[in-house]
């Protein structure tokens, strides 16, 4: 399979191949919202206030976080640990990677969604109907941490760079777990985060010589609890808000967090995974990085018992993390497909 890149970098491109062109809807660029509209709509959670001594000032941030997720499932996180030189040190290893020689990324070509490390084009090239413009290395960095040996510095910046979005991201679902009114270690102890799954997703997308008919990434959410993105200064990340597609504008150096389905399915709904889409430009290149927060792999993920009752009856089956992680990343990925399949069926 042919990378992205390479393709982009064609003498000459001037059209895409057909399976790349994305059926649209007609009425889909009509619901998308400018940032200048919306940027001030999109939560912001000030982490500074949620590691607070104040107990008045993190009980504020606390409620806040709880209705980011229960209204956008999305947020920004200012004011974080996280040293901005590490971040810009992380997307340039990610950029230094991908413009290694196509036979060095194919190393990590691999068909299991499981491996520790895996290089790839579109999302699953072997099932997708439409193929996606974008390149990806994905790794699984805990509990066990993977890293390729190329380029030179990469696996100490990547090693450095995911302990620290895992503290941030520690503090951040404590306060997801207050704000669903359960111990402020719920998640992380019934959820096994010792053992859990933290899965690091690099993305490039190069520019499009068409990028009216092509997608970076189709409509989706997230498996896991949390996914924190960070991007080069290259925009193309919509999020699904009221019927609507809304431009996301990051502010600097903050993260971007959303939802993902497993704490959909542990708030019994309450809180909603946020779908979200990649759009693509014909200027200049996007670099994303993207940090997926899950369970253990054995850890089976169903509703809290505290948020059942008859008002708010059990609306998701359980299901191991592992069998969750498979069913939709060896699918099409379309919207919250692989979360319908846990739904529970009311009569």
């Amino acid at each position: 399979m042919i990378s992205i890149k390479t393709l982009a970098e064609s003498p000459g491109l001037t059209s895409i191949p057909h399976n790349y062109i994305i059926a649209r809807n007609s009425h889909d660029d009509e619901q998308i919202l400018d940032s200048d509209t919306t940027k001030h709509s999109i939560p912001i959670i000030d982490f500074s206030l949620l590691t607070s001594s104040q107990p008045d000032q993190r009980s504020r941030i606390v409620q806040d976080l709880g209705k980011a997720c229960q209204e956008w499932g999305f947020f920004m996180v200012t004011n974080h640990v996280v040293p901005e030189k590490v971040i810009k040190a992380m997307i340039d290893g990610c950029k230094s990677f991908f413009d290694l020689p196509e036979e060095e990324k194919r190393k990590f070509q691999g068909g299991n969604v499981l491996d520790p490390i895996r290089y790839g084009t579109s999302f699953n090239s072997s099932v997708d109907k439409v193929m996606f413009w974008k390149d990806y290395i994905k790794m699984f960095v805990h509990p066990e941490f993977h890293s390729p040996d190329k380029p030179v510095e990469f696996k100490e910046t990547l090693k450095e760079y995911c302990k620290s979005v895992r503290k941030v991201t520690m503090e951040l679902l404590k306060g997801v777990s207050e704000s669903l009114g359960l111990e402020s270690n719920y998640i992380e102890t019934t959820m096994d985060l010792n053992n859990g799954k933290q899965l690091l997703a690099s993305n490039l997308y190069p520019p499009c010589p068409q990028p009216e008919l092509a997608m970076g990434f189709g409509p989706h959410s997230d498996h896991g609890l949390l996914t924190l993105l960070v991007q080069n200064e290259i925009g193309g990340l919509q999020v699904q808000h009221d019927g609507n597609w809304v431009d996301v504008d990051p502010l600097p150096n903050c993260f971007l967090v959303n939802t993902g389905d497993h704490t959909e399915i542990l708030s019994n709904g309450k809180y909603k995974s946020v779908v979200h889409r990649a759009m693509v430009n014909n200027k200049a290149t996007r670099i994303s990085i993207a940090s997926a927060f899950g369970p253990s792999l054995d850890t089976v993920v169903s509703p809290a018992k505290a948020l059942i009752n008859n008002e708010s009856p059990q609306a998701y089956i359980g299901m191991t993390y592992r069998n969750y992680f498979k069913l939709q990343q060896s699918n099409n990925i379309d919207g919250k497909s692989a979360l319908d399949r846990v739904r529970c069926s009311i009569d």
